[in-house]
């Protein structure tokens, strides 16, 4: 047994993409673009956000989206219709992106002179939280249909994000869904972390998103 060799692969692989992340950060501060991952369970809202979002800042900021999926170019081709750069990644069956595959994003994408750009990852709670993907900030959606409890079943993807938005407000009511557990949940996973309901259709709370990005943006170019 003590001539049995063991590899530690998965240390190797975070460790791997940690670096790829930090170098990858170290580039988009320079050229003073901010990329933001956006994750969230599938059907959450994301392009809807992302859509609502991208109307929002017209004029105001140039706004890039790399979509990540995979199969398809549905979501990519709704962004663009917004007016924003827009890309499709597709990651070959795997549940999330990494920095090496956020990079090939943005090779394609072409981010220079672009003051925000989005990472909508796969929809997933597990599997986006754990691989950094050189994204200076990470915000995650949970919709209001999905439940007040997720922050005590999906513990990683509360505890890393810089934002919490809570989704799709209008139907809350018809959900069950208790504003105050789902904040006292999130609480016992991250204590300091923005939590901002809001509904990309009627348009409540998306002025709190809206300048919350401004501010992110406005300190990563300082």
């Amino acid at each position: 047994m003590d001539n049995v060799r063991v590899i530690e692969v998965k240390e190797n692989v975070f460790a791997s993409n940690i670096r790829n992340a930090d170098e990858l950060r170290a580039r988009m501060k320079e050229q003073g673009t901010l990329l933001v991952n956006l994750m969230s369970s599938p059907g959450a809202g994301k392009t809807t956000l992302l859509s609502q979002t991208i109307d929002a800042l017209a004029g105001e900021m140039k706004i890039g989206v790399i979509e990540a999926d995979v199969d398809s170019a549905v979501d990519a081709e709704t962004v663009r219709m917004h007016g924003a750069k827009a890309v499709q990644v597709h990651t070959g069956g795997m549940c999330h992106l990494d920095a090496g595959m956020t990079d090939q994003g943005l090779a394609e994408l072409g981010y220079e002179g672009l003051d925000l750009v989005f990472i909508e990852n796969v929809g997933n709670l597990i599997c986006p939280a754990e691989f950094d993907t050189g994204a200076a900030a990470k915000a995650m959606i949970l919709s209001t249909p999905e439940g007040h409890d997720k922050p005590l079943k999906y513990p990683l993807m509360f505890e890393v994000s810089d934002v919490v938005l809570v989704s799709k407000m209008d139907v809350a009511p018809y959900f069950d869904f208790d504003m105050d557990e789902f904040e006292k949940n999130v609480r016992l996973r991250n204590k300091d972390v923005r939590i901002l309901p809001l509904s990309a259709k009627t348009g409540e709370g998306m002025d709190v998103w809206l300048d919350w990005l401004r501010a992110q943006v406005a300190a990563w170019k300082a």
